[in-house]
């Protein structure tokens, strides 16, 4: 993917500007985070990056008009690790050793989407940390500061960093994950604030992720008009926010979610991206904007045999016009199995064949039909499509 440049914005209340990289920041890490450990080598910027170029050199993305398209990708929770409670080593791990490719193995099967993208943003639930667990939660998820190059080595740049699984090692752990995300060059976004994402065309993309529990709902509700409106100020085009929310092995929203997501857009969010569930929930389509109640899944390394391994990455496409307003240009699923195996996850999630992308869009529909269902009170609106490709090519 080509270089862009990183602004980051921190604070826990309000945002203050940070920390703007240039190109040459971009390419570099900080070997000092990794204390002896073998330093990610993230191919952060490959030779040949010509998937927004026509045939004649020219980028697609940007239009006669004068306005620009932008490609976001997204997922569901990277699990990556283990329990360090438990003795021996971990189901990641033994994996691991059976890859040719490394720390880059989990990742492998959609790297190539991934790099065909402006964004790609997924939920990071789990630490990089070499410390103890510091909860007594049926699940504790750590891994090894250097294994960031899970994400950096497969053209992810940022993550939303707002779960129950973030604090498993405590302060100290959490400040070794943000630590080794910030030296592989990944954005974060969570309680300590927003992060905004610039691409190489000059659009800056806000982010923010919120977690509902203990009590949270109140919270959001009171700060997310003026969250998005201090990214607004800081002349993001595309704010998207991700909640960390609802029930697990849930396949529908709650009534907490719903009317959250819709205050979401009604606050000015662009997009709505929701994980926690484990499962995959309808898209609802509201005031021409989406809600992803859940993404599911992706590379989870928290269950070895998950009894539902349909997944999908969603994509969306935004023209952002000369005057800055923004409109949607359609979205896409890539349906995938968390893993490429059929009945044993190795957490590498893998594109699924026609049948099987079929039977995924055919499950996202009826689930739709059942949301549409229990919340017939509220009119909502599930999508009623599904597509596999994009609608428009752009001259590609």
């Amino acid at each position: 993917m080509t270089v862009k440049r990183l602004l980051k914005l921190w604070g826990a209340g309000s945002l203050v500007a940070a920390l703007l990289f240039g190109a040459a920041a971009a390419e570099q890490l900080d070997l000092s985070l990794f204390g002896d450990e073998e330093p990610p080598a993230a191919d952060m910027l490959p030779a040949a990056d010509t998937w927004n170029l026509r045939e004649d050199g020219t980028d697609w993305r940007l239009t006669e008009d004068g306005s620009v398209i932008v490609t976001l990708s997204a997922t569901g929770d990277v699990t990556i690790g283990g329990d360090r409670r438990k003795k021996g080593k971990n189901i990641f791990d033994k994996q691991l050793e059976q890859e040719p490719l490394g720390l880059d193995f989990p990742l492998s099967n959609v790297r190539e989407i991934f790099e065909a993208d402006d964004l790609t943003l997924v939920n990071f639930e789990g630490t990089l940390t070499d410390t103890k667990s510091a909860t007594k939660n049926t699940y504790s998820f750590a891994a090894p500061p250097s294994y960031v190059q899970v994400l950096s080595g497969s053209s992810v740049e940022a993550v939303s960093l707002e779960n129950n699984h973030v604090m498993d090692h405590g302060e100290k752990g959490y400040a070794d994950t943000c630590a080794a995300l910030d030296g592989a060059g990944i954005l974060y976004s969570g309680h300590l604030g927003s992060a905004i994402y610039t691409t190489d065309t000059g659009v800056r993309i806000g982010m923010l992720a919120y977690q509902t529990f203990n009590g949270n709902y109140a919270y959001i509700y009171d700060h997310i008009a003026a969250d998005i409106d201090e990214l607004r100020a800081h002349d993001c085009a595309i704010v998207v926010v991700s909640y960390h929310w609802g029930e697990e092995k849930d396949y529908v929203p709650n009534e907490r979610q719903v009317p959250l997501g819709r205050a979401t857009i009604d606050a000015g969010a662009d997009l709505v991206l929701g994980h926690h569930s484990h499962r995959m929930n309808p898209i609802e389509v509201y005031n021409g904007k989406l809600i992803c109640y859940s993404l599911g899944n992706f590379s989870f390394a928290g269950n070895l045999r998950p009894d539902d391994m349909d997944t999908y990455i969603f994509q969306q496409r935004f023209r952002v016009l000369p005057d800055g307003s923004v409109r949607s240009e359609g979205f896409r699923i890539v349906p995938c199995s968390i893993s490429s195996q059929e009945k044993v996850n190795d957490f590498k999630p893998t594109p699924k064949d026609a049948e099987g992308a079929r039977e995924v869009v055919d499950r996202l529909l009826e689930l739709g039909g059942k949301f549409e269902k229990q919340y017939a009170s509220l009119g909502v609106t599930a999508v009623t499509d599904y597509p596999t490709e994009w609608a428009a090519r752009y001259g590609q």
